[in-house]
């Protein structure tokens, strides 16, 4: 069995109480790893930066330091190009979409960026869509399992639902080509959330940074009263199942 942890929406901005919730995230994490424990993957699921800031960026780096295989991608607070003049300083191209591959044994992670430069809503372009055919391809016939910021579905959170995936259509086509689809991992909503799209689950983490209502709990969007959170997927062959922790 294969553990893949997913944080999501750590909005690095540089004051201490915000980024004493990430470090305790990710010591929880680290705690878990060596002996006996296993995690093989760590997916930071976007919005990892408030203000898409290069100092934000460098802030980021110097805290996600681990020993854990990790996949980073962007949500719509980040910036591609400050993303890239810290993590990818060769860059031909900072305005392409950062997308990023890892092969486990027995499993394919996909990270896709569905950010759109200057927007909170998202989308998945052709582009991105067109790479993550080419690893699908070479990887063989192995589970696969995608990341990206913004859901494809509706999630009963009326902001948040206006500002998800403009059109998901070719997402939808694409995930129904592929059987070896397992599982779709989001973040953008702050909620720890379980849906369906184009026939396989789709799996929302807690935010680290913070929790947004649903319309029942309140009429403020933040619920500052909730912990960081984080998200354990467990993959079994083909069958994927996911457990949420918080983390105070």
């Amino acid at each position: 069995m294969l553990v893949v942890a997913q944080i999501s929406d750590l909005h690095f901005r540089g004051d201490v109480d915000h980024r004493e919730r990430i470090v305790a995230v990710l010591d929880y994490l680290r705690d878990r790893c060596g002996g006996s424990a296993n995690i093989d993957a760590l997916l930071v699921t976007g919005d990892l930066t408030d203000e898409g800031t290069v100092d934000q960026y460098r802030e980021a780096a110097a805290t996600l330091a681990t020993d854990i295989p990790t996949l980073t991608l962007l949500g719509n607070h980040d910036d591609r190009t400050a993303y890239r003049a810290v993590d990818q300083p060769d860059a031909v191209d900072t305005s392409a979409p950062v997308d990023s591959a890892l092969l486990l044994n027995g499993l394919l992670l996909l990270a896709l960026d569905s950010s759109i430069p200057g927007r909170n809503d998202g989308a998945i372009s052709d582009q991105t869509l067109s790479w993550a055919e080419k690893q699908i391809s070479e990887a063989g016939d192995v589970p696969v399992l995608i990341a990206f910021h913004h859901p494809p579905n509706r999630v009963g959170m009326p902001f948040m639902d206006s500002i998800a995936q403009l059109d998901p259509s070719h997402l939808e086509a694409f995930v129904r080509r592929h059987p070896q689809i397992i599982g779709l991992v989001c973040g953008h909503i702050h909620s720890p959330s379980v849906g369906m799209f184009a026939g396989v689950p789709v799996v929302t983490a807690p935010g680290v940074s913070s929790t947004l209502n649903l319309p029942f709990e309140g009429d403020d969007i933040v619920n500052d009263s909730q912990p960081a959170g984080l998200a354990f997927h467990l993959i079994d062959g083909d069958r994927l199942t996911t457990h949420f922790r918080s983390v105070r």
